[in-house]
């Protein structure tokens, strides 16, 4: 019989009858593996141990990945750089650029039959033939570039993917010792610790639980949590959330064979006809697509009906267009970042000024022509002439090309992407592009305390034991030997098991804290008294626990019931200093002696020890027990004759008796108080937004430099900020928000409700002259909807959860505030370039077309032939989008104040340059053009024959003309007015090769280009000029810099007002094909009329093109990894069916999602520390507290430490219906502490 690592290779249960037992729920699942013998028989059947795990030896790893599969489902597989290109091609503006340079070749070759046909036929064939080819390579660049650039993206995602994917690992017992291993490593057989937080990797059976709830909303729609246990229901399935309680289980499916799994296989099915059917939806057949399928209507109806009962203010807006309705087609679509949205009101402008002067040439070309022809001259109507239209037509649709700017695309996207990828290397992974510069337009920063703060490395550094207060760690012979034996056992065993310190990688290391940090910090304290909590776990095992009280929002602490070892039990509890006070009658006194804990004893402890502490920055946490003994009892024991009823929670919690108080410190991250100096130089405003203490959040805020001496600021708690943004009906109202946000710095025991209502109140107010642009720093899942609402979100990389990572915009793989400031100076960058191009690309705009346009009337030609035109405008604003927009960010950026929403796009300053620098250029180019053959001694150019040949005239005029936007190309480097241009210039070494490059270019047109590019080679004495006037700008910006800005009317500058006043002019690009609403579709004219706005569309397509890949690429990385079984189509974890296989299998999947208001996210714990407060907040230290007693309202955690429950958001509402003052604590784990109704004065801080 083949054996496998010393054990039989055949297993006692097969893989199929494994897929069959998880398919059942409840009391069958019980009852089926019954049918095996019971969960022990199950992990004899499997080869493993419910203690020991697997043995961990390579060939019986290698032997269960054959057997029942790895953990891993395999990825679709990327889009070729073909079908890229294909995709590129389909683009409508692209096609009629394609179409226009058919018809150019195919003029070329139309020979009428005419007896006068003039002698340059031959040439002038080849010159039409070189035009259209022109064209054509023209749409090949573009669409290489666009292909290129998608492909590129998609390749450098999917190694990032791969690389958070990594960083994803649970806990697992292999050959007796708990182990975090990669997800993607778990095998069938497995025992996997599982604990509050967690989102389970793989499907298993419960061998031993505590409390355990799970969220399986994202399996069957449920929004209730489920009650798990060995009895009731012992199946955990993968994708599903732990909500509550701790436990451990047996791995019976991974990857393609877990529920989730079946699931995602289903999907991936799915998605090629989705793709076919999205394509139809876009060839115009949105219309049959307008009325959702009966279950899509269902679906929107039940999370219409979730949102409607969550509080106001909650959640994002309901339309479907809100920031969370993301369709992947339309990728982010939060409202327009703020510099496209400017580019789009820019383009639409330029595509009208364009337009009209393009039809104007045209119209005025053709009356000429045919008034000169037919009226002067009396001639007749010949085929020939044809071809003098089309001529007249190509100078318009010339005119029209270079009146947009067609780099401007080019330019945004290739400064984001290098930035992109630049802030990689500066901890930033960005997930959606237009983030990037957005940040660097933000204004205000609100910020978490714990992890992005302070280092979220927590340790105790006081403690209160036996009346002795200690600012340094006591020892063990510094504390009564019966006491410390408690406080020890305590807190070894009344603690998540998951939660260790393990030695650091190297001898100097600090320890790592796995787990949770505030537990940590409680086991680092007994290591610190010389004593090892592994050993006394050994001793008592996880399955000796009589009952476990997890913490939860309820409780705000948790406890544990273990066997004494002479009969009884004993219950040793740990949490919030004013939770457990309240609950305890005894406290160990001098000597270790036992005393009467009174309520004035209390007071003082409170006065004299807790609150300093908080004052401190620390969190206070209290250890107590109590015996239940079968004998005779003690004064601070129970006497019990059976088993105590351990569900009278209320009961068994009562008469504890006191054993310590520590208090933790999470020191600030020493980098964080000059981040945090730099930001406020730069102008931007950064909030701290806590759930900690009053007290706490205070005194680390202050460290941080938010909150300074001298300044006028607000501190508030969360009730006291609710009171006050709340009318007499309990509504939020705008107004009054907008009297406390200007003046808060820090807003202390936060909900996620308050959060996401400060960041909507300062995004929506119109207080501040240029509108306020909002960054928000998050990781828990409860953060969800203030990521998403801000302009940028920041997730967490190491501390966040899944669903924040989902909403937010970038993630901070070091979960540092400094890596924000490097975020701001790139994003600002971003901005900086893209307007040093524009002014570029403006004054080459305004120049061709006043050139073409008084050249096509004064002289029936244009001065700058089609082809010269194209080269202007194609090739060389493309080179040059890529030269200003390379430029590195210097520290200089961080000393101006942000431009905010309403900063017009194209200062005042910018203009001046425009305007300046064009008026030159047409000075020189016109003074050429009329007198410039007198002057230079040549032929003239003017009023030769439609077909004749190109002459130094005009060639010249081409010439200067490039030269003086070559040179200005150095001007537009500095767009803030300074003098020096040439400053940082080989700072940039892909600025001057371009230069250099685009130089030698043009010699070799000139030189070689004849008919081609219509030039006649010059000589040195006509180059020398030609170079003379392009310097001449160098110095004429000089003198232009002299101008006072601020003597020059504000109607100079171009793009100010706020985006939301042209959002339906940017959709009107993506209406075509998203609209179902056919009245919002423009005409076929206008379309083809504003090719401006077109062009611009395409390009930025480019961009959206990045950010739905980076979108799809998420939804992939769900498929691919177990982990993140979340798909962003879903919009996070949705109360409607995701998982119904019909409604995935629906093609119109997708353009439901996008019309299908998003149903909160349930929220996901996460590990956070469990801290301890005062039990009532005094605004001034030195006041002595007043009423003690505190109103009893509904009390509600949001995440918290190792075993919590989280109320869904309808919870919430529900409360803050029924009262609308009450308050709903709190983000960071804090505890639960209703405060005593103080006046207005003492729950706000002036300095």
């Amino acid at each position: 019989m083949a054996t496998i690592d010393g054990r039989p290779a055949q297993y006692g249960i097969s893989l199929k009858q494994l897929r069959e037992l998880m398919e059942h729920r409840g009391r069958e699942g019980v009852a089926k593996i019954g049918e095996f013998g019971g969960i022990h028989e199950l992990c004899k059947k499997l080869y493993t141990s419910p203690n020991e795990g697997l043995s961990g030896s390579k060939a019986d790893e290698e032997h269960r990945r054959e057997t029942f599969g790895s953990n891993i489902i395999p990825p679709k597989p990327p889009k070729t750089f073909l079908t890229l290109v294909w995709e590129a091609l389909q683009d409508v503006t692209l096609i009629i650029l394609e179409v226009a340079a058919l018809v150019s070749l195919g003029l070329s070759f139309y020979k009428p039959a005419d007896e006068d046909a003039p002698l340059l036929q031959e040439e002038e064939e080849h010159h039409g033939w070189i035009e259209g080819l022109a064209i054509l390579i023209s749409v090949i660049v573009v669409v290489i570039v666009t292909a290129f650039n998608d492909y590129s993206k998609e390749r450098q995602f999917r190694g990032l993917q791969s690389r958070i994917e990594g960083e994803h690992k649970f806990s697992v017992i292999r050959g007796g010792e708990v182990c975090q291993i990669s997800v993607g490593d778990i095998l069938v057989g497995d025992i996997a610790q599982i604990k509050y937080g967690d989102l389970l990797p793989a499907d298993g059976c419960l061998i031993q639980s505590n409390d355990l709830k799970v969220d399986e909303s994202s399996l069957t729609g449920e929004s209730d949590h489920v009650k798990k246990g060995t009895d009731v229901d012992p199946m955990v399935l993968s994708g599903t959330h732990v909500m509550e309680g701790s436990g451990k289980m047996i791995v019976t499916a991974v990857g393609v064979n877990s529920q989730a799994g079946i699931i995602f296989t289903l999907l991936g099915a799915a998605v090629d006809e989705q793709e076919a059917e999205i394509k139809k939806m876009k060839k115009g057949e949105s219309g049959k697509g307008s009325q959702p399928p009966p279950q899509t209507q269902h679906q929107a109806v039940h999370s219409e009906g979730t949102k409607s009962s969550e509080s106001e203010g909650n959640h994002v807006p309901q339309s479907s267009s809100s920031a969370t309705a993301a369709a992947p087609e339309t990728g982010h679509k939060k409202e327009k970042s703020v510099l496209q949205a400017k580019l789009t009101k820019l383009a639409i402008q330029i595509g009208y000024a364009g337009s009209t002067i393009a039809v104007l040439t045209v119209i005025i070309l053709i009356i000429q022509f045919c008034f000169k022809t037919f009226v002067i001259d009396e001639k007749p109507w010949k085929n020939t002439y044809a071809n003098n239209l089309v001529k007249h037509l190509i100078i318009g649709v010339t005119v029209l090309v270079v009146a947009v700017p067609e780099g401007l695309p080019l330019a945004v996207t290739l400064s984001l992407a290098y930035s992109v990828k630049k802030m990689m290397k500066d901890n930033n992974l960005v997930r959606h592009l237009d983030a990037c510069e957005t940040m660097g337009n933000a204004t205000a920063i609100c910020s978490d305390k714990t992890g992005t703060l302070t280092t979220n490395r927590m340790t105790v550094v006081q403690s209160y034991i036996c009346e002795k207060l200690c600012k340094v760690l006591p020892t063990l012979n510094d504390i009564p030997q019966h006491v410390g034996n408690l406080i020890t056992m305590g807190i070894s065993v009344n603690s998540a098991y998951t939660s260790n310190i393990m030695a650091g990688k190297n001898p100097g290391d600090l320890p790592i804290q796995v787990g949770n940090k505030t537990e940590c910090a409680l086991l680092g304290f007994v290591q610190a008294l010389g004593v090892k909590y592994q050993s006394i776990r050994d001793e008592i095992p996880e399955d000796k626990f009589t009952r476990v009280y997890t913490f939860n929002s309820v409780r705000k602490s948790m406890g544990t019931v273990i066997p004494r070892p002479n009969g009884g039990y004993r219950l040793y509890t740990k949490g919030a200093s004013e939770i457990i006070m309240k609950k305890c009658s005894f406290i160990y006194g001098h000597e270790g002696t036992l005393e009467k804990f009174t309520r004035d004893m209390q007071e003082r402890l409170i006065r004299e020890v807790i609150e300093p502490m908080a004052c401190d920055g620390l969190r206070t946490i209290s250890v107590a027990y109590r015996d239940f003994v079968p004998g005779k009892a003690a004064v601070n024991e129970v006497h019990i004759d059976g088993e105590p009823n351990w569900d009278d929670e209320e009961n068994i919690m009562t008469n504890l008796t006191c054993l310590c108080v520590v208090g933790i410190e999470d020191p600030v991250r020493p980098e964080v108080p000059d981040a945090i100096r730099k930001c406020q130089r730069a102008g931007i405003t950064v909030r701290m937004v806590t759930g900690d203490n009053v007290n706490t959040a205070r005194s680390i805020a202050s460290k941080c430099g938010i909150l300074r001496p001298n300044d006028d600021f607000l501190v508030l708690e969360g009730k006291e900020f609710n009171r006050r943004i709340r009318d007499s009906n309990g509504d939020i109202q705008q107004h009054l928000i907008d009297k406390v946000w200007p003046r808060l710095r820090v807003l202390a025991r936060s909900s996620p409700t308050d959060k996401y209502t400060l960041v909507k109140g300062i995004i929506d107010s119109t207080v501040s002259e240029n509108r306020e642009v909002v960054a928000v720093t998050g990781d828990g899942t409860n953060d969800g909807p203030a990521l998403k609402k801000a302009d940028v979100g920041f997730a967490m990389g190491i501390a966040g959860t899944d669903v924040a990572k989902e909403a937010s915009d970038i993630i901070l793989t070091d979960d540092n505030f400094s890596s924000i400031v490097k975020a701001v100076m790139w994003g600002r960058n971003v901005y900086d370039s893209i307007a040093k191009f524009l002014q570029f690309q403006l004054t080459v705009n305004v120049v061709a077309v006043i050139v073409a346009f008084i050249g096509a009337c004064a002289v029936q030609d244009s001065p700058l032939k089609a082809v010269q035109m194209l080269w202007v405008n194609l090739i060389m604003d493309t080179l040059a989008s890529l030269a200003l927009a390379t430029e590195l960010p210097t520290p200089d950026l961080l000393l101006r104040k942000p431009y905010g929403r309403t900063k017009p796009l194209i200062s005042r300053t910018m203009m001046k340059n425009i305007l300046g620098q064009a008026l030159y250029q047409l000075v020189v180019i016109f003074g050429l053009l009329f007198v410039g053959d007198l002057i230079l001694d040549i032929e003239s150019g003017r009023g030769q024959e439609l077909n004749a040949g190109p002459t130094q005239h005009f060639t010249i005029i081409f010439n200067t003309f490039v030269m003086m936007t070559l040179f200005n190309e150095i001007n537009a480097r500095k767009i803030h007015g300074q003098r020096n241009v040439i400053e940082g210039l080989f700072t940039n070494p892909i600025f001057y090769t371009i230069w250099i490059f685009t130089m030698i270019s043009q010699v070799l047109i000139i030189q070689y280009g004849k008919m081609a590019f219509s030039t006649k080679a010059l000589s040195l004495d006509q180059w020398l000029w030609c170079i003379f006037f392009g310097i001449g700008t160098l110095v004429w910006g000089q003198l232009i810099t002299s101008v006072p800005t601020r003597k020059l009317p504000k109607i100079l500058s171009w793009g100010r007002g706020h985006p939301e006043e042209y959002t339906d002019a940017m959709n009107l690009g993506e209406e075509r094909f998203d609209s179902i609403d056919s009245d919002k579709k423009p005409r076929a004219g206008q379309i083809l009329w504003i090719r401006g706005l077109t062009r611009l569309q395409t390009q930025l397509r480019v961009i959206r093109a990045f950010r739905s890949t980076l979108e799809d690429l998420n939804e992939r990385r769900s498929m691919h990894s177990l982990h993140s079984l979340r798909s962003p189509r879903s919009g996070g974890l949705g109360s409607h069916p995701l998982y119904n296989f019909n409604h995935l299998l629906s093609p119109n999947y997708n353009k439901q999602q996008s019309q299908q208001p998003k149903s909160p996210p349930h929220p996901q714990p996460q590990l956070q520390p469990l801290p301890s407060d005062i039990s009532y907040i005094d605004e001034d230290p030195q006041q002595q507290p007043q009423q003690r007693t505190s109103p009893q309202l509904p009390s509600i955690n949001v995440s918290a430490p190792n075993s919590s429950t989280l109320p869904s958001f309808l919870e919430i509402a529900h409360i803050l219906k029924q009262q609308p003052q009450s308050h709903c604590n709190n983000t960071e784990n804090e505890t639960q502490q209703q405060t005593a109704k103080y006046t207005n004065g003492q729950n706000e801080t002036r300095i």
